[in-house]
C-alpha cells in the first residue's frame, strides 16, 4: 500500500512538473541517484534537514541550485562537482568536505565520473518548506 501512494505522488509530481514547467529544458537527476532523509528539524522558519544521497558511477544530479546553504561529506567514491561555466570547482573524494552556497546565481552539477557510487551525507539548511533543489537548466556545458 505504502509503494502504491509513493508511486501515486511521484507520478502527480511528475505530471504537475510538466504541465506547469512546459518543455523540459532541467535537467533531472540521472537513473539511480537517489536520497533518504535521516533527520530533520525545523528551527523557527529554517529547516535542517539530513539525507543521505548516492549518486551510481556514470550518473550526476542534474543541474540545480539551492535555496540555502548546503554542507556535504563524501562518505564513499568520488564527486566531481562543476559550476555553471562548465568548470569544474572541485573534485571530492571520500572523507572530503563540500560547501554550496545559496541561491540562483550558484546553479552546479554533481557527477560521479568513477566505477564505485559516490554516497554523500548532505546537510540542508533551508527556508521552512522549500524543496532540496531547484531545477536549472544546462547552461550550455558539453556534459549533463
Amino acid at each position: 500500500m505504502r509503494s502504491a501512494l509513493r508511486i501515486a505522488v511521484t507520478g502527480a509530481v511528475a505530471a504537475a512538473t510538466v504541465l506547469v514547467a512546459g518543455p523540459a529544458q532541467a535537467t533531472p537527476p540521472g537513473p539511480g541517484v537517489t536520497g533518504r532523509i535521516i533527520s530533520q528539524k525545523t528551527v523557527g522558519d529554517t529547516d535542517y534537514i539530513l539525507r543521505e544521497v548516492t549518486i551510481p558511477p556514470g550518473q550526476a544530479t542534474g543541474w540545480h541550485y539551492h535555496d540555502g546553504p548546503l554542507y556535504a561529506f563524501t562518505q564513499q567514491g568520488t564527486l566531481s562537482h562543476y559550476n555553471s561555466t562548465c568548470a569544474s570547482d572541485g573534485i571530492y573524494p571520500k572523507g572530503s568536505f563540500i560547501q554550496e552556497p545559496a541561491g540562483p546565481g550558484n546553479i552546479h552539477i554533481g557527477r560521479n565520473e568513477g566505477d564505485t557510487p559516490v554516497v554523500l551525507d548532505v546537510l540542508y539548511v533551508l527556508p521552512h518548506g522549500a524543496p532540496f533543489s531547484q531545477d536549472a537548466p544546462n547552461p550550455g556545458c558539453p556534459f549533463e
